[in-house]
């Protein structure tokens, strides 16, 4: 297959959309994304991840001039890790999120900020999501930390329902003051009033040529949602949440992360042999 496109950006998700299901990047993509670089074509990958993570994964990519939305749209650094912009939760907020009720032997706590990422105990499986850049957590004793430069606090849940209640008592109490999403259907991310992927990309347009309409984007979580409803043309992963799906049913499904879907797709986009 291929398209006539007027694209000037892709715009990428990572985990369960650009990364394989190893969390890494493949070569496939990784040459897809550096030829279409060649070709003028601006790279934006757009992750609930640190910078840090996203920096080590774009060396992998030898791209030169992409950008990184990080945090679900907290920050965008540019690709030597210069802030470009910044949107964090205001302190006192972070600090109660950090200090809500839960069950911890079916959740977990966790927070990016300034400082790095920090984690309410030693969870030893999250770092296979890491295992390529080292960016590894700290753990911390939350009733005696701080809300300072909080990109998101997040919940990890056994299960979906052992978050429900959680997100419920944010709503009622903090719902006019944070933005809430799903990056996986058992991570509850929970970011300053406004904090969006779209937002931030729509932010970083702003000195650019191009718009929102000239973007194509593709994402498979809730947090994706914005997103890829407002570029020009959002795709949805095969393997996406169902939710996502259900939620954006007029929007192309391509195929699975583990094939490398969105290379290919970009191959034929842009008619790259």
């Amino acid at each position: 297959m291929s398209f006539n496109h007027a694209f000037r950006a892709v715009v990428s998700d990572l985990d369960g959309t650009l990364l394989t299901h190893q969390h890494v990047v493949g070569g496939y993509s990784a040459e897809t994304i550096k030829r279409l670089e060649e070709q003028g074509i601006d790279i934006i990958l757009a992750s609930g991840r640190n910078h840090i993570d996203m920096a080590h994964i774009l060396k992998k990519i030898e791209s030169e001039h992409a950008a990184m939305i990080t945090s679900n749209g907290a920050r965008i650094h540019d690709l030597h890790g210069n802030l470009l912009y910044s949107n964090s939760l205001q302190e006192n907020i972070a600090f109660a999120l950090m200090n809500l009720e839960f069950d911890p032997t079916r959740v977990v706590l966790n927070s990016y900020q300034d400082e790095g990422w920090f984690i309410n105990i030693d969870l030893k499986q999250l770092r296979k999501y890491h295992k390529d850049s080292g960016f590894d957590y700290q753990v911390v004793d939350f009733s005696h930390h701080h809300g300072r430069g909080t990109e998101k606090v997040f919940f990890i849940g056994k299960t979906a329902a052992d978050l429900a209640p959680i997100e419920q008592t944010i709503r009622q109490q903090y719902g006019d003051q944070v933005s809430m999403t799903y990056s996986t259907p058992i991570c509850l991310e929970i970011m300053n009033q406004g904090v969006t992927k779209a937002n931030a990309l729509a932010h970083l347009l702003q000195d650019r040529s191009y718009e929102l309409n000239d973007c194509i984007a593709f994402g498979d979580g809730m947090n994706d949602i914005e997103m890829l409803s407002e570029v020009g043309r959002g795709c949805i992963m095969g393997n996406a949440d169902p939710r996502v799906k259900a939620l954006l049913p007029h929007l192309q499904q391509i195929g699975l992360n583990r094939d490398e879907s969105v290379a290919a797709y970009l191959r034929a986009l842009f008619n790259l042999v």
